[in-house]
């Protein structure tokens, strides 16, 4: 078990050198700064999309998936946050409930 987390620990370390040894040039290439502003949305969609429609192995469809069409159209429509929160879980509840 040790050597197993001891390993997990310097990788984690040598990964965070390599970003930190990165040159600066290379960090201020226009699309190296765009797709690096793009990949935390594209890793939280990731991460909405699988607590979504997966439970633990898999693949389920419920209400949560109502929620989430209902938040999309309203984040579609440009509604305000707020609202888009209590759309997708009010549409949550009622799909659970029936």
């Amino acid at each position: 078990m040790w050597p197993a987390i001891l390993g997990g620990a310097a990788a984690c370390y040598a990964l965070k050198l390599a970003g930190v040894s990165v040159p600066g040039r290379w960090l201020s290439d226009p699309r190296v700064q765009r797709v690096a502003g793009l990949l935390p949305v594209a890793l939280l969609a990731a991460l909405i999309g699988l607590q979504t429609i997966t439970d633990g192995k898999a693949l389920v469809v419920d209400a949560r998936l109502a929620g989430i069409a209902v938040a999309v159209a309203a984040q579609w429509r440009r509604l305000p946050f707020l609202v888009v929160v209590v759309a997708a879980c009010a549409t949550t509840a009622i799909v659970r409930a029936l």
